[in-house]
């Protein structure tokens, strides 16, 4: 049974996170934790592994275990939406029609879905961390995952560079019109609170007490390489991964015909090298299994390999 409040699986496409993440996600909430499991993967897979719709409102998935699918365009939809609902009472009525369409342009940004994303993961952790023993994040692939991960980093930055300029224009105008009185200031004070909650949640990603991360991968090259990568990325930003789950490696018996056994020495071969690639990290080797994972019951068998 993990002790930490927060586990993050990560991986390249395709090596079976959704189902590793859901598998010890179960695992924990059998042993009697209370767990929430969210989604963050454009490709949603968890409603097709417990059988259940999952949408961005909490689902009971088993006694213990609840569900959350969260989709970043309609993250960043609602996100956008609060913000020009909060920037009502703060201009003008005139200016709101050029307000808006700055925010809109803002919106159609590169990096607007992830940062609406990650407002809606903070929330999460800072609202169901009381609530739930663990909460479990199956995410999208690396790329998109370490850019999610590493934003609290980049925009406190942002937000630091924002609060200084208001600061000035907000002494400017205490000086000119108020007699130098200090004057209320909506959007700092705004701008104060997001960098809080920023603060807050780099605060729990980088407390390896109460997050780990995890990473899935198979033993073949591409992802063995990009796994390197992302625990090399992750760490530049003080972010350790602390274990790897080593998914779909053939059974001893796939060595009965030519085909298989040379698969399998070369599988043999990519194993080794995580083992010596990867010591940091602790290591359990999950059997490709018979069938597809799709349902409770074929979660909980992949249950005594999840020992990590």
């Amino acid at each position: 049974m993990t002790t930490h409040k927060i586990v993050f699986f990560g991986g390249k496409g395709g090596v079976g996170k959704s189902t590793s993440s859901s598998a010890f996600a179960l695992q924990q909430a059998d042993l009697g934790k209370r767990v929430l499991l969210v989604s963050t993967d454009p490709a949603h897979n968890l409603q097709d592994l417990f059988q259940k719709r999952i949408g961005h409102k909490v689902t009971s998935l088993t006694k213990q275990l609840d569900g959350l699918e969260i989709n970043a365009q309609e993250e960043s939809k609602r996100y956008i939406k609060g913000v020009k609902e909060n920037i009502k009472g703060l201009v003008h009525a005139h200016r709101l029609p050029e307000v808006h369409r700055q925010i809109d342009l803002a919106a159609s940004s590169p990096g607007a879905d992830e940062s609406a994303l990650f407002d809606r993961l903070v929330s999460i952790i800072l609202e169901h961390t009381s609530t739930y023993d663990s909460i479990i994040f199956d995410t999208a692939p690396t790329g998109h995952t370490i850019r999610l991960l590493t934003l609290p980093e980049l925009m406190e930055a942002w937000i630091n560079g924002m609060l200084k300029r208001r600061k000035v224009v907000t002494d400017n105008y205490s000086s000119l019109l108020n007699d130098g009185e200090p004057v209320e200031d909506p959007i700092y004070q705004t701008l104060m609170e997001r960098k809080r909650k920023f603060s807050l949640a780099r605060t729990w990603l980088l407390d390896n007490e109460k997050t780990r991360f995890l990473y899935v991968l198979t033993p073949e090259k591409l992802p063995i390489e990009e796994t390197d990568r992302a625990i090399e990325q992750l760490k530049k930003h003080q972010m350790d991964v602390s274990g790897l789950i080593v998914n779909k490696c053939l059974p001893d018996e796939a060595n009965n015909s030519a085909f298989f056994k040379q698969r399998k020495q070369l599988e043999e071969g990519y194993k080794e090298e995580i083992q010596q690639r990867f010591t940091n990290q602790s290591k359990v080797f999950v059997p490709l299994q018979e069938r597809d994972i799709a349902s409770v019951e074929e979660l909980r068998a992949l249950h005594p390999y999840l020992t990590i």
